[in-house]
């Protein structure tokens, strides 16, 4: 049997924190008498904490000193981290187990690939750490997606050419990255967003055990 580096992506693919972030923005915004609405979290998925504060200024006409905006920047860390302290195992979003417990069993080594710097709390929360062979997160990279070092930092990780790896990502800027990388990319979510993946699903339930043995291994 081939062996093949599996990478996933952890918001959106694994578990769903979004709405952790959702709520700590907008608690942040509604402190500082900006209206904060679902819509505009989706502007700021996959944006770095620093921009996803500049934008949310600029939207409210707001300046800061860089002292209040630093603190700020502290504070919306604190009350999302206070939300993922709370999290378990049932927040797995569906099948991601079925699909982790099956490559392990093939033999296949996985990594995790994310930008954020609290994927590994996060994945000690839901009780998955150990299924990974490797961990890159935000604390080991320095660009973001769509650049790919988080997904290359991965495949060294794993040991893998980079020919080799699958990468399954929610964002845009993620499968850019990884189909730049040079890996194939599977996306998980919407196909009139994930324009530029290789295959895509709505998430997991819809990857049978037949076609990752069919279609990614072999």
């Amino acid at each position: 049997m081939n062996k093949k580096g599996f990478i996933f992506d952890l918001d959106g693919v694994i578990v769903d924190t979004a709405k952790y972030h959702f709520l700590a923005w907008r608690k942040l915004a509604l402190g500082l008498g900006i209206s904060f609405s679902e819509e505009d979290n989706e502007q700021l998925k996959g944006v770095s904490r620093i921009h996803s504060l500049e934008k949310i200024l600029a939207w409210g006409d707001k300046q800061l000193s860089e002292e209040h905006f630093n603190s700020l920047l502290q504070k919306k860390n604190n009350d999302y981290l206070s939300h993922i302290a709370q999290m378990s195992h049932e927040e797995i979003l569906p099948d991601v187990p079925r699909v982790l417990s099956y490559l392990k069993d093939l033999g296949q080594p996985m990594a995790l690939g994310s930008a954020s710097k609290n994927a590994r709390r996060i994945l000690r929360e839901v009780a998955l750490i150990d299924e990974f062979d490797a961990i890159v997160d935000g604390t080991n990279v320095s660009k973001a997606k769509p650049d790919p070092e988080v997904f290359l930092k991965a495949a060294e990780g794993l040991g893998m050419p980079v020919e080799q790896c699958i990468v399954f990502e929610d964002s845009l800027a993620g499968i850019q990255a990884a189909n730049t990388a040079g890996m194939m990319s599977v996306g998980i979510g919407s196909a009139e967003v994930l324009t530029e993946a290789v295959y895509v699903f709505k998430d997991f339930t819809e990857i049978s055990n037949e076609f990752i043995l069919n279609k990614l291994v072999s």
